[in-house]
């Protein structure tokens, strides 16, 4: 891949979440001197710390002095000094599309590149709207493209997809799943909405015990995306370490840990989760894993493509530490395809060219009533506390009493839908789909948007 004038392209990476600042610098670092590689670090209501940095950058390849911390009203001054050919953001999908609005403005305007940090099956609406204005959409395996590419191609909101090695996943043995030199500890890995309900957690962690009562010469490690006031992608509600204090004196050799998960696999037997992309970081390794089958299969626990690698266990097969590799027949599809057929670099090569060449066109955004204002509540709602524009302020203002509004007309419809009877079920459900495809004008307070969705 190179730059104008034969040099290697500059892309610089914006992110601000622990798990988006992890995949954006793997994803750069793993490049090496292909690249001029830098990161931004944006300030947000829920940014990485200095630990949670640290842990991200761990065996990334992507060197400290590449990365720095910077505000908002910085930014968009710091990415013209840069001069980049291309901008990575990795964020989440309301940011992405205030930042790509912002990045898009700058003459002449660098290639915009998104992409999502993990599991990213089912496909969904959502994720594609948020990045509409981005040239190109990173995914990681060979199904995610061919999802992505069907739900464009059904909703008609087109975009360019890539293929790249999962970053976490980089390294893999020739034949992933064979069981490889391990340590003894089983390894959960936990998530910060899923499962969401409390009783449900609560089941998690008595079954955690569970299994190191059983064997109380080996750990259970309860891995943690964040340390007490640190803050992850997902707002967290039920962490596990109150849950775990809630039932009581617990068996030393019960553990948390907040380490980066690359170093609590090195020690590790197995590793147990509902569907974190921890469990692809351990495949590579040739470590097995259990995916809980305790709460089922569905989209809302992102453990469908799991299910199909016949991972797949219960609480019994925790306790017995009966680990599974996944079906051999499942890691060409599934984020383990051969490293020669990544496209992400050749593809952004191509738009980097066109745009030296004067021939790049610019992407439009979702089209959207509001205008400036509209723009500016977008801003504050992605931002949250860390917009302090004037116009943020106004169109906060004005959103809040919008939101309220627009909560009692849709809660009045449906009462009106569920008292008409027939065609109840179509009428609630188109009332929904166009809340949520209206965006973020009306929901929620700005710290805990910003949060939701991907």
């Amino acid at each position: 891949m190179t730059g104008a004038g034969g040099r290697a392209p500059r892309i610089v990476a914006i992110a601000d979440t622990d798990s988006y600042v992890k995949w954006a610098a793997a994803l750069l670092g793993a490049e090496g001197a292909g690249v001029d590689a830098a990161l931004l670090v944006l300030d947000t209501p829920v940014v990485v710390s200095d630990t949670q940095l640290e842990a991200a950058l761990a065996g990334s390849g992507l060197p400290h002095a590449r990365v720095e911390r910077i505000s908002y009203a910085a930014l968009t001054a710091r990415v013209r000094q840069l001069r980049p050919d291309a901008v990575l953001l990795g964020a989440r999908g309301p940011l992405v599309r205030v930042l790509a609005r912002e990045i898009a403005r700058l003459d002449p305007r660098p290639v915009l590149v998104t992409g999502l940090p993990g599991i990213s099956i089912p496909a969904t609406r959502k994720a594609v709207l948020y990045r509409l204005q981005c040239d190109l959409f990173v995914v990681h395996s060979r199904r995610e493209l061919r999802e992505f590419g069907a739900l464009s191609a059904r909703t008609g909101y087109a975009h360019r997809y890539a293929l790249a090695t999962l970053p976490f996943a980089r390294g893999a043995s020739a034949a992933p799943g064979v069981t490889a030199p391990r340590g003894s500890d089983l390894v959960f890995a936990t998530q910060a909405k899923v499962p969401a309900a409390r009783e449900d957690r609560l089941r998690v962690a008595r079954m955690l015990v569970a299994a190191a009562e059983a064997d109380p010469a080996r750990r259970v490690v309860v891995k943690l995306r964040a340390a007490a006031g640190e803050h992850q992608t997902h707002v967290e509600q039920d962490g596990y370490p109150e849950l775990l204090a809630s039932l009581g004196p617990l068996p030393v050799n019960l553990v948390t840990s907040t380490e980066p998960m690359g170093r609590a696999l090195e020690s590790a037997e197995g590793l147990v989760t509902v569907s974190s992309t921890a469990a692809i970081e351990a495949i590579a390794r040739g470590i097995p894993v259990i995916a809980l089958d305790m709460f089922g299969v569905s989209a809302r626990l992102i453990n469908e493509t799991l299910a199909d690698a016949d991972l797949l266990a219960g609480e019994a097969d925790v306790i017995a530490r009966r680990f599974r590799h996944p079906d051999p027949e499942w890691l060409d599809e599934n984020y383990f395809h051969p490293p020669a057929d990544d496209d992400w670099t050749d593809a952004v090569a191509r738009l980097v060219a066109r745009r030296a060449a004067g021939t790049l066109p610019p992407r439009a955004p979702l089209a959207r009533r509001g205008g400036a204002l509209r723009d500016a509540w977008e801003r504050r709602v992605a931002l949250g506390r860390s917009d302090t524009s004037a116009a943020g302020a106004v169109a906060w203002a004005v959103g809040v009493p919008a939101r309220a509004a627009v909560r009692f007309t849709t809660r009045a419809r449906r009462t009106l839908s569920r008292a008409a009877g027939a065609g109840t079920g179509a009428a609630v459900s188109t009332t929904a789909e166009q809340g949520e495809e209206a965006g973020d004008l009306v929901r929620g307070d700005a710290d805990r948007r910003l949060r939701a969705g991907r």
